[in-house]
């Protein structure tokens, strides 16, 4: 099987998306994939039993990608060997009338996870320099004091809100959290095949929307901004990662792969040991419970 290394898909430099290929050959069979995710994923799980009992850092899995881009699935896949207590999953929607009374960071933020635990963003703050930028006219659901309509929207404005962006990334870093960011990059021609996939599965449609034809159209337009956003948001402490995901099992692969091969370099992360007064006594006290 082909050797994974992170650094092959994370984002140092400016890339253009057109340039990245959306598909990476593992040199095996899918069901040898799938057996490699299976072990990835349980030490994954492991590692995150240790993040538990040490308590010193959080983990936050930022995933973005277009729609039909496998997000919940490779949430489920990936997370599955984790203890649900040490692990938590928001999906931002369109936000509701309490967030809108706040900045738009307010509601990542207190969804941000504790020291222990990992904290997974299914669609993130980035939503708020793509879609609001495809589609301006959304920024006056948030009521901000200077802009009264789209033309109010100049590019200061969306290079302020890179800045808000990588300093709200650097300030969760510096105060604990290890942050992964992964576009689950698609073709165009791939997501046709799942819309039609989503249409034909009496099991699937309900996930279909018109609207998802709507979008389709602007597919050039969101690449655009994708890429915008990962070209001045990808930083040392916060860097994006982008994740050829024309086939599902190899995205979650590579994904697992690389939040593994990275965490495992936190050589502190460890069980924290006995007390001594506890640890001199072992013997009596496994002695005391064979006795009963």
């Amino acid at each position: 099987m082909k050797k994974v290394y992170p650094g092959d898909f994370k984002i140092t430099s400016k890339v253009n998306l057109d340039e990245i290929s959306t598909k990476f050959d593992l040199e095996v069979e899918k069901k040898k994939v799938k057996k490699a995710m299976v072990s990835t994923r349980e030490e994954l799980g492991e590692w995150q039993d240790k993040l538990y009992a040490h308590g010193k850092y959080a983990v936050l899995v930022c995933l973005q990608g277009i729609d039909t881009a496998g997000k919940d699935s490779l949430i489920r896949e990936v997370f599955k060997d984790f203890n649900t207590r040490g692990v938590v999953v928001h999906s931002f929607k369109v936000p509701n009338s309490l967030e809108l009374k706040h900045d738009y960071l307010w509601r990542h933020y207190i969804a941000l996870p504790a020291r222990g635990k990992f904290g997974v963003f299914n669609r993130t703050h980035y939503e708020n320099v793509l879609v609001t930028r495809v589609h301006p006219e959304y920024l006056l659901n948030e009521n901000l004091p200077e802009v009264k309509s789209p033309e109010d929207i100049t590019e200061e404005f969306w290079e302020k809100r890179y800045e808000q962006i990588r300093n709200f990334e650097k300030h969760i870093v510096d105060n604990g959290t290890i942050v992964f960011k992964f576009f689950l990059h698609i073709s165009k021609e791939e997501q046709r095949k799942r819309l039609l996939r989503r249409l034909n599965k009496p099991n699937k449609n309900w996930k279909f929307s018109p609207g998802d034809l709507e979008e389709r159209k602007l597919w050039k337009t969101y690449r655009k901004y994708y890429q915008e956003a990962i070209n001045k948001t990808s930083t040392e402490k916060a860097p994006w990662y982008v994740i050829p995901s024309d086939s599902k099992s190899t995205a979650r692969y590579l994904v697992a792969k690389i939040l593994y091969e990275e965490l495992i370099k936190y050589e502190d992360v460890k069980e924290p040991e006995l007390a001594p007064e506890i640890f001199k006594k072992l013997e009596e006290y496994i002695e005391e419970l064979k006795k009963e």
